[in-house]
């Protein structure tokens, strides 16, 4: 293992040359990518269930699904049965309970989803040494996981692992964005922001009616109770619907430029294969459309036999 003075401080391992001059001269050659299945990166435990055990991202969770309950409390009890129009009950109720359902739903995969995590500690002189390098091929080796680390993998100290395609670390889903729970991410801030849309215009609706009619008749709770109530409901669905709607677009057109939040930052050199937006959206959600790029219950495929490349 050696130091690379020109490639991002990285730990690196050489392909061994038949001889000393060998080695020297493939050292010296132009960067070169390595392609390597996708199955030799891929974590054994990826099936299993995935939970990141941070004090933090666990208290942002449980918040979000308290909020999640409140807001389905003040819709239902404080809104929807008293209401004198059954059948505006109905078709609010339903359509509010089934977003909030996705929205949970979306969540608990975008939290519980291996991420793209890198196998830890995989990064032995026995295992570099099974891969066959050639001379002048180099993979790198992450000091911190002491995992081999594939191009455009990014370390989460949160995590404490290297995550494929590292989108940050979200604290309110207790986990990283990547590779594999990005769709599930997306989904999640789509249908918060709806749910909010639907709870503010819901909120605008029942003032309009409680002003014209008797307040003590308007609801199943007293009039500062109600109020009080649905003046919560408005900041709270305000607030998550400019911030879901911000997140979600700031995804979207990560996935369109095919470029994550991190290489952003980072301004990292373009170091892949540029792909259409359609061709992006399609990896993220599934190769073909339909309905099921809604459902946080429809695993995409990402491409079995899709390939990483380890930069030289």
């Amino acid at each position: 293992i050696m130091k690379s003075p020109v490639h991002r401080c990285r730990d690196v391992e050489h392909g061994r040359g038949q001889s000393g001059a060998g080695v020297a001269t493939s050292y010296l050659q132009a960067e070169q990518r390595i392609p390597i299945s996708k199955d030799v990166i891929t974590s054994s435990s990826a099936s299993a269930m995935w939970f990141i055990r941070d004090a933090c991202g666990i208290v942002c969770a449980v918040i979000t699904w308290l909020l999640v309950f409140y807001a389905e409390f003040v819709v239902l009890f404080v809104m929807l049965l008293p209401s004198k129009n059954l059948t505006y009950s109905i078709l609010n109720g339903t359509l509010f309970n089934s977003l909030a359902f996705l929205a949970l739903s979306s969540h608990l995969r975008a939290m519980c989803t291996d991420p793209g995590a890198v196998p830890k500690g995989n990064a032995t002189k026995e295992y570099i040494e099974s891969l066959q390098l050639k001379p002048g091929q180099v993979v790198y080796k992450c000091p911190k996981c002491c995992s081999i680390k594939p191009d455009r993998a990014h370390h989460c100290s949160v995590c404490k692992r290297c995550i494929r395609k590292m989108d940050h670390h979200c604290p309110w889903v207790n986990n990283c964005v990547g590779e594999n729970n990005q769709k599930y991410f997306v989904l999640f801030t789509m249908y918060i922001a709806l749910i909010s849309l639907h709870a503010l215009i819901m909120v605008v609706f029942h003032f309009l009616n409680c002003f014209e009619e008797d307040w003590a008749k308007c609801s199943s709770f007293s009039p500062p109770a109600t109020v009080i109530l649905l003046i919560l409901l408005c900041f709270e669905g305000l607030l998550f619907l400019i911030f879901t709607c911000v997140m979600f677009g700031t995804q979207v057109h990560s996935i369109c430029t095919d470029e994550t939040g991190i290489e952003q930052l980072k301004k990292e050199e373009r170091r892949w294969a540029k792909k259409t937006k359609w061709m992006n959206m399609r990896a993220v959600f599934g190769h073909t459309f339909s309905l099921l790029w809604f459902s946080p219950f429809s695993t995409p495929d990402h491409g079995k036999a899709e390939t990483y490349q380890y930069v030289v």
